[in-house]
């Protein structure tokens, strides 16, 4: 059951991944894939928020925090796609772009599963 839990929930985040990527980088740029620093700053804090509330608050089951935290989140999020997506920038010589890239990456999911932390926290 709980593979199929982890399975379910990496289909759906597979997907929704896909189309945030997408409907991103169509508002924003081409020049910096900022779909994946979206998925990574939304999917972190949407994890910090899923462990504090499974683990230290033992508000949802562990059926929950597969289902969202290893399967829809880990779908989701992409830091194999911003690695990639890194190296080409580079490769490009886009330096100032790909910097860019890596400190929104870095620091925004950074304090995105912070905040989800904090707010978890706070809720009950």
């Amino acid at each position: 059951m709980k593979i199929l839990l982890i399975g379910i929930g990496g289909f759906l985040g597979a997907i929704a991944r896909f189309y945030t990527t997408k409907w991103t980088n169509s508002l924003i740029t081409d020049r910096i894939p900022f779909g994946t620093v979206v998925v990574n700053v939304v999917g972190s804090f949407i994890l910090g928020l899923v462990v504090v509330l499974s683990v230290e608050k033992l508000v949802a089951s562990e059926d929950i925090r597969l289902f969202i935290g290893v399967g829809m989140l880990g779908a989701f999020t992409t830091f194999s796609t911003f690695s990639v997506e890194t190296i080409y920038l580079l490769e490009e010589g886009a330096f100032v772009p790909a910097f860019i890239y890596i400190a929104c990456n870095l620091f925004l999911s950074l304090l995105a599963a912070y905040g989800g932390v904090l707010l978890a926290r706070h809720m009950v």
